[in-house]
């Protein structure tokens, strides 16, 4: 005697070998012996055998019509064997009874379940609404289909081409397009970013890096509301000095600038000046959470995104001819030594004599010039002795960190002649030396005020923003430690609150100090312990590397499309590490195949075979070591 049993879902079929009132041993065909429940089981029979049966019946169900079985099934609840009687008109053979069960199964939109053997007809308005929901699905994968097709074959539909940038930012992959997208996308072994660039969704990979960065991290745009009327600051007394800032061509932001005036005893009395916008931009204000929410301004080749808008960045960038609020550092110190005797910060109206700019001033300021008493260059009374400060002042810096500093590494400024925006823009690519005088002075008086002001923050018991670097480690914290690698016992970034969030919170500390000295804690905006400041040292952080990610993506977008525009095919690079190399004249570090054995900073040769401007990679190949 057989047996045809439910198990797991599915039907099975097999020998009694022995049973009880409970539960039956069942051997199948393969021999193996199963025991199962006597509820299991839904019909037994002596013909034909069970892999005959489990064969037959699926084929033979598929020969009839559910929408025909369901209009002669019994409305109420019924047995497989009672419709089979019905539905054959005699006395049914088990496999018949086995063909119908296996109708009845396969059919969940015209029939419900209801026990071992036992179904009930779906009732019409319950049937109608399944039978629409599957044909609405059937509908549904046909056009998913035709999608999947048409992007396979470069084409790109209507529908996926309005979807393309959520597909590749935050898709929702229970939708049909990205099901559809996806399947294309296995199909033609391409990324979901490269099959939608591929089939025209963006013009080209430059366009879709940009377009997914701002849709990220700007799903609101990059523009501001209307800007609030800023305060004028007119009462604020004028500064006696000649002040010059110093930055690239492309430079629109000008948070600081540098006086200097001999005095008669030799020392030296430098102001370090910089754009206060906290004065108008105040916490917890409308452009302050402005500011907030991009704690940076981004920074890529030939664009930018500003922290703030350039309604605030007009009215406090430090431009040369118009008189502008800033907060000014004071020191008196000497020339030789870099011994410093007095200091005080002022918040006053600057007028900068001139925005120089190191493409026009670099080759003239040179460290020849500067060693030469008797050479006449632009500037000279106003950079000879800030270059005498400067290093006495880096010397100073080198005996606390027990080391030289190392200033020969080369920085590169990108430059596109045209719209940023534009894949056949042209690029240039140009060194830029660290150790370059103009660019030494800027960046040590811009220590010595991170330097003061933090420790004036921390002498007077004022919360701010701190950056140290201790056993390696970088970090920012809202009280005052050492920063090792640059020399310093205090440091806290504080001259750039037109473009960096940290230096406008610490502008703000700053000015409440300048205005009311030591009862400064009772009204600075933050106080001790201000859980609002560990706030911001988060977001800042997590905000401030995405943007240098994008950043540094950007800049390798540009460094392909150099090599491309100068049809560079073999090219000087320098070894890095294991297969990394660094090419000569532009910043760019790509993996080689079939390296030989080398040093780190070997000269070699290579080709370029292939670039991939979306996924900014480099195909390259050995060819000889540089003698």
């Amino acid at each position: 005697m057989f047996v045809l049993y439910e198990d797991g879902g599915s039907f099975k079929a097999g020998l009694i070998k022995s049973e009880t009132d409970a539960s039956l041993q069942v051997e199948a065909s393969s021999g193996k012996r199963s025991k199962i429940k006597r509820a299991s089981c839904i019909l037994t029979f002596e013909a034909p055998n069970p892999d005959d049966l489990l064969q037959q019946a699926p084929e033979q169900a598929a020969d009839i019509d559910p929408a025909f079985l369901w209009e002669v099934a019994p409305q109420e609840e019924f047995d497989v064997c009672e419709l089979a009687t019905d539905y054959y008109g005699k006395t049914p053979t088990s496999l018949e009874i086995a063909t119908l069960l296996w109708c009845l199964h396969d059919a969940p939109i015209y029939f419900h379940r209801r026990g071992k053997g036992k179904y009930r007809a779906a009732p019409p308005d319950i049937l109608q609404a399944a039978l629409a929901a599957q044909e609405k699905k059937r509908l549904q994968a046909e056009q998913q289909a035709q999608w999947a097709t048409q992007l396979v074959n470069g084409e790109l539909p209507t529908e996926i081409a309005q979807a393309a940038l959520s597909l590749v930012t935050r898709p929702d992959k229970n939708t049909q397009i990205y099901k559809a997208v996806e399947h294309a996308s296995q199909q033609s072994g391409l990324s979901i970013d490269a099959l939608l660039l591929k089939c025209g969704a963006w013009p080209d990979a430059l366009a879709l890096h940009r377009e997914k960065f701002i849709a990220t991290h700007f799903p609101k745009g990059t523009g501001f509301a209307a800007v609030p009327t800023l305060p004028s600051h007119e009462d604020l007394p004028l500064a006696d000095v000649t002040a010059y800032s110093v930055d690239d061509i492309s430079t629109t932001e000008i948070d600081d600038a540098i006086s200097v005036h001999a005095l008669e005893d030799g020392w030296l009395r430098v102001g370090i000046h910089v754009a206060a916008p906290a004065l108008g931009v105040t916490r917890d204000s409308e452009l302050d959470q402005w500011a907030r929410a991009r704690m940076s301004t981004v920074y890529t080749p030939g664009e930018k995104i500003p922290m703030q808008p350039d309604e605030v960045i007009d009215h406090y960038s430090l431009v040369a001819g118009q008189a502008v609020p800033a907060l000014s550092l004071y020191v008196e110190a000497h020339p030789d030594t870099a011994e410093i005797r007095s200091q005080h910060s002022r918040i006053e109206r600057l007028m900068v004599t001139s925005n120089l700019r190191h493409n026009e001033l670099d080759h003239e300021i040179t460290l020849e010039a500067l060693g030469d008493p008797s050479a006449s260059f632009p500037y000279d009374q106003w950079a000879r002795p800030l270059w005498a400060l400067t290093l006495a002042l880096s010397a100073q810096r080198d005996e606390r960190r027990g080391k030289p500093e190392s200033n020969n590494r080369v920085d590169y400024n990108f430059y596109l002649d045209g719209p940023a925006h534009e894949r056949n823009t042209p690029v240039r690519i140009e060194p830029r030396m660290r150790n370059a005088p103009l660019d030494r002075i800027v960046a040590e008086f811009m220590i010595l005020a991170n330097r003061v002001w933090a420790e004036q923050l921390a002498t007077h018991k004022l919360s701010g923003v701190f950056r140290s670097q201790q056993a390696g480690r970088v970090r920012m914290s809202t009280h005052a430690l050492p920063h090792e690698a640059i020399g310093v016992a205090h440091y806290a970034w504080c001259t750039s609150p037109l473009r960096r969030y940290v230096d406008l919170v610490n502008q703000r500390q700053l000015l409440a100090l300048a205005e009311h000295g030591v009862s400064a804690p009772l009204v600075a905006p933050y106080q001790p312990r201000d859980d609002e400041l560990f706030a911001v040292i988060g977001g800042f952080e997590a905000q401030y590397s995405a943007w240098s990610d994008y950043q540094r993506q950007m800049e390798r977008y540009w460094c392909l499309r150099w090599l491309d525009q100068h049809q560079v095919s073999r090219c000087q690079a320098s070894l890095v590490r294991d297969n990394l190399v660094r090419l000569a004249d532009i910043p760019l570090v790509i993996e080689v195949s079939g390296l030989p054995t080398l040093e780190r900073g070997d000269q070699i040769t290579i080709e370029i075979t292939d670039t991939d401007e979306l996924n900014l990679t480099v195909q390259a190949r050995y060819v000889a070591e540089t003698a």
